[in-house]
């Protein structure tokens, strides 16, 4: 069994068990979570799709830790006009354990 969710205008498919990192939520660290934008859930051949989400479908899952990425190096450069330009970037996440899925 697995699901679609949105979260962070993002989509992952999901399964029951999964660790994820999604972009950081405002939840405190073991707390359990709904995630109710649910937008496909599949069991076997049963496949229900939704216009947009799927009608009662949702998604419990527990925050495992928050964290930050690896750093992302932005560099930009003109030849022959003395320009350079440095920056770097670390995005936050959460990183979810999927505990149940629901249709």
């Amino acid at each position: 069994m697995y699901a679609v969710i949105k979260t962070g205008g993002k989509q992952y498919k999901v399964s029951e068990g999964q660790t994820l990192k999604v972009e950081k939520l405002s939840a405190e660290e073991g707390t359990s979570i709904d995630l109710s934008e649910v937008l496909m859930v599949a069991d076997g051949d049963d496949v229900k799709v939704g216009t947009p989400f799927v009608e009662g479908g949702k998604v419990t899952a527990t925050v495992a830790s928050h964290g930050r990425a690896k750093k992302v190096t932005i560099i930009k450069f003109r030849r022959r006009k003395h320009h350079r330009k440095q920056m770097g970037h670390r995005q936050s996440y959460t990183e979810l354990k999927i505990e149940k899925i629901s249709a």
